[in-house]
């Protein structure tokens, strides 16, 4: 593996990471605020504070719309000209972090735009309830891309160590000279 392999594949791991991380935050600390239950029995959708905070234009176009997806995408190529265990957990990972970038741009990203332009209604909260929970199975995959990708970097080291010690020259003999003994020469010792 070269370097622009390993380079890929280390900016994979990065953006993979703070994926997860802003995600599991945005789903513990801000999402609570889109779904008020502040006085009420059941949660409410308040669009108002989701455009307020406006993190997909804020944050994650700048995290994952663009560079996660074009790293996913490089990474596809980049896993599948790979050989050995690497290929399989690097495919792997590409392929947990495409399903991600698929549920992200083909659902999430519509929905959310919708729901940031919908007023208070039944109908609003239902489908960000829905988001909502649906946003774990994003987190899984991303959990998952990561723990294959990591495992696709380990497997890449150990393959670049082995190979390292496969090209090192043989020990030499120190005891035995590099001349041939001339006739007559005698043993030193």
């Amino acid at each position: 593996m070269g370097l622009t392999s390993r380079t890929l594949l280390w900016l994979f791991i990065i953006n993979l990471g703070i994926a997860l991380g802003a995600g599991l935050y945005e789903a513990r600390i801000t999402i609570p605020t889109w779904l008020d239950t502040v006085g009420a029995s059941a949660p409410q959708w308040n669009a108002t504070a989701a455009q307020h905070d406006d993190t997909g234009r804020r944050f994650w176009v700048f995290v994952t719309t663009v560079p996660l997806t074009l790293l996913t995408l490089v990474n596809l190529v980049a896993a599948w000209r790979a050989t050995g265990e690497v290929r399989f957990w690097w495919l792997g990972a590409a392929l947990f972090a495409l399903g991600d970038r698929a549920l992200t741009l083909g659902y999430f990203i519509p929905t959310m735009v919708r729901l940031m332009r919908a007023g208070p209604s039944a109908e609003a909260t239902e489908a960000a309830v829905r988001w909502a929970s649906l946003n774990n199975v994003r987190h899984v995959l991303l959990f998952l891309a990561l723990l294959a990708a990591l495992q696709a970097f380990a497997k890449m080291y150990a393959a670049r160590g082995t190979t390292a010690a496969r090209t090192r020259a043989a020990p030499v003999d120190v005891t035995q000279s590099a001349f041939p003994r001339v006739a007559g020469e005698r043993d030193a010792g």
